[in-house]
């Protein structure tokens, strides 16, 4: 692929991304795509011959680095205290170098919620491949808890506890970054960068044994 083509592709993905948040995948349509990304309908379909294939682009794009290091984490030796503080700081990391996914995600959700499911079994493989990685987990906790090193918890409470803390401030930006930083954009950013630290060391704090 030379420069040039790889210079299109990326407008038509960031153009895909724009349009996807505003209007999902079946409110899209290949034109406006085309119009937003400054290129005919004819070249889009040459790079994207569907739109279900641009969007399945799109899609797994945003979750193509994250998902390899978190199943690589789930399943190493490393502690259940440093797998948190990876899995924050990489859940983390993803939505500030991405903070259309969950917008993108809440509203596929409202339209199309099997669809949203079908790409998530795509991208983080079968649903036997996640429970063996889940079972890992659940070993590792009740080692620690009979250890005395934690509290009791479910793996997947632990899982869920973690993702919503990590994803609030993107998903209510308008509130935090307006209420709470008064709109301004550094500050709120810096604020995104010290929630991998927090937040690691909440929910750590949250089933440590004291």
């Amino acid at each position: 692929m030379t420069q040039n083509q790889k210079d299109t592709e990326e407008k038509i993905l960031e153009a895909a991304k724009e349009v996807f948040i505003k209007k999902g995948m079946e409110g899209a349509r290949m034109q406006e795509i085309a119009d937003l990304a400054g290129i005919n309908k004819a070249l889009l379909h040459y790079y994207f011959r569907t739109k279900e294939k641009l969007f399945d682009t799109v899609f797994k794009l945003a979750f193509s680095y994250f998902v390899p290091k978190i199943t690589d984490i789930m399943s190493s030796e490393k502690s259940l205290f440093e797998k948190i503080e990876v899995f924050v700081d990489s859940y983390i990391s993803l939505l500030i170098n991405y903070p259309y996914i969950p917008r993108f995600i809440i509203n596929e959700l409202s339209r199309n919620p099997d669809r949203v499911v079908e790409f998530i079994d795509k991208i983080t493989g079968s649903s036997e491949y996640r429970n063996n990685l889940f079972s890992k987990l659940e070993i590792q906790i009740q080692k620690e808890i009979k250890e005395g090193k934690i509290n009791f918890i479910e793996p997947k409470q632990l899982i869920i506890n973690m993702i919503a803390l990590c994803i609030f401030p993107f998903v209510g930006k308008p509130i935090v970054k307006g209420v709470f930083f008064n709109n301004d954009k550094k500050i709120y950013n810096e604020f995104l960068k010290q929630r991998k630290t927090e937040v690691a060391n909440f929910i750590i704090n949250s089933i440590k044994k004291k």
